[in-house]
């Protein structure tokens, strides 16, 4: 039975967990992390980790950065692992991250649904392939009109996992609208879109002469990232410290 301490436990996405969790045998929520004491939950809800004092095999974390050193602190003490499934870190707190790899497990994935994560590694594989025979490669992104950032966080990731396999060769084109010149055979084309209730829809077009191969992960519920997220949670207990991803359960 993995024990977890759940921080951003009332939030929707902490929603979503404990409601997993709760019917998953293998793995309980042995206390919730928040500043909002808006809910009634089954497990005790602490408004820090400085007050709270519950034994656990691992943390997920599902809130903000803000007090990401309080968390550290109380893991490292504990000699807990921790999910990190926040993003919007600033370089201080990615050195932090970094820092706190060397004392304790922490698993971290730009992206905790397990279909994402196996496009990558097809797209890893289609860009060797299919840049090398002139495919120009295009990423288009959908998420709902409530998200600020664009493009999105998972969308740079695909980008980085081909351009990795295509030795750093590829620039990143996020507007075409400035400028009138043909496409550089050497660039990754990046849209957002914005609108509705969309969780999210990412698409890698590789278009070549006279065929175009297509790649598309489309999102239904925030419940594919809770679930990642409680694989995760499951895997890491046990772990050496250092710095773990989707990759690593994946295989």
């Amino acid at each position: 039975m993995t024990n977890i301490i759940l921080r951003g436990c009332n939030g929707k996405m902490g929603q979503v967990i404990t409601e997993l969790v709760d019917a998953d045998e293998k793995a309980v929520i042995v206390a919730g992390i928040d500043v909002t004491q808006n809910r009634v939950n089954k497990y005790p809800v602490y408004q820090s980790f400085r007050k709270c004092n519950v034994k656990a095999d691992v943390i997920i974390d599902f809130s903000s950065p803000i007090n990401l050193e309080e968390m550290f602190e109380f893991a490292v003490t504990k000699d807990v692992g921790i999910v990190l499934c926040t993003t919007g870190f600033t370089k201080e707190q990615l050195s932090l991250i970094d820092e706190t790899t060397k004392k304790i497990p922490i698993f971290r994935s730009a992206n905790m649904s397990m279909g994402i994560n196996l496009i990558t590694k097809l797209l890893k594989e289609a860009a060797v392939v299919l840049a090398d025979a002139g495919f120009d490669i295009e990423i288009v992104e959908r998420h709902h009109n409530k998200k600020v950032d664009a493009p999105s966080g998972t969308a740079l990731a695909l980008a980085d996992a081909m351009n990795e396999v295509l030795n750093q060769e590829y620039g990143y084109k996020y507007d075409r609208s400035g400028e009138r010149i043909m496409r550089s055979k050497k660039e990754i084309g990046i849209s957002a879109v914005r609108g509705g209730t969309i969780v999210g829809e990412h698409e890698v077009i590789f278009a070549g002469t006279d065929e175009v191969i297509e790649i598309k992960h489309t999102a239904y519920s925030k419940a594919i990232f809770a679930k990642g997220a409680i694989q995760a949670a499951k895997f890491l207990p046990g772990k050496s410290a250092g710095m773990y991803h989707m990759s690593d359960i994946m295989g």
